[in-house]
């Protein structure tokens, strides 16, 4: 197993607020998607796209984006063809008036053993409530961590077999030990069209997590995937970007 990694240079050409960054950066890496039949078809498939990224970093101390400045950010996917096409595509968005990717860098990431998940923006994962209705798992809204872990896994073991065409079967959840790091739920905002004249603001309400994988083969797949295309749901929003410690 490898992934593929795109760290992007990118100049700011007016101010960004920290909550309005990623829909911006979305929106970017959406138009990558019109510009290739392939992703334009990748786009439209109610399926896993397999990729995730990361927020611009460093973050300003105001959580403001500043104009003129450049900042960080990463996209990583199991597709190496994906970030081949998104590396040349992205640096053509030169019209793009909230910032322009000047430099983008490769990375190939072979597996790694995998002691520890730290996630960097929020892990979007919905469950049922009592009502078998769809809510995004909080500690105040349902606390169930064992179906929290459930979802994460299973969620995972989809994307698994999407990219891999293979099936896994774990004995155990891949999670040995998940600790909650925020004291209230984390936000990702993005614009929903509504229709050519109306937009709204959608939020989804997320957590980020420390998570200390199992050490058995399957465990540490999982792992991985989860560092390659995201932990949890709603990747080309943003959502469960992690950073790992071997």
């Amino acid at each position: 197993m490898k992934y593929f990694e795109l760290k992007c240079l990118a100049y700011i050409k007016k101010e960004i607020e920290l909550n309005s960054s990623f829909d911006i950066i979305s929106s970017y890496i959406n138009y990558c998607f019109t510009k290739d039949e392939q992703l334009k078809k990748l786009h439209e498939e109610k399926n896993f796209k397999n990729y995730c990224f990361g927020n611009f970093y460093p973050i300003e101390k105001d959580k403001l984006y500043k104009k003129g400045n450049t900042y960080e950010f990463i996209i990583r996917s199991l597709d190496e063809e994906f970030i081949y096409k998104l590396q040349r595509i992205l640096r053509e968005n030169v019209n793009n008036s909230f910032f322009q990717v000047l430099q983008t860098t490769k990375k190939v990431v072979k597996q790694i053993f995998i002691s520890e998940l730290y996630t960097i923006t929020p892990t979007i994962t919905t469950v049922k409530d009592e009502n078998n209705k769809s809510i995004f798992w909080t500690v105040d809204k349902d606390g169930d961590i064992l179906k929290l872990q459930k979802q994460l896994q299973d969620n995972l073991l989809k994307k698994y077999e999407n990219f891999y065409n293979e099936k896994l079967k774990p004995t155990q959840n891949f999670i040995q030990l998940l600790e909650i790091k925020n004291q209230k739920p984390q936000s990702i905002y993005f614009m929903k069209k509504i229709n050519d004249d109306k937009s709204i603001r959608v939020r989804l309400f997320g957590n980020k997590f420390k998570i200390v994988p199992n050490e058995d083969d399957i465990s540490q797949k999982l792992a991985f995937v989860a560092l390659s295309c995201g932990l949890g749901e709603k990747q080309s929003y943003g959502g469960g970007f992690v950073l790992s410690k071997g």
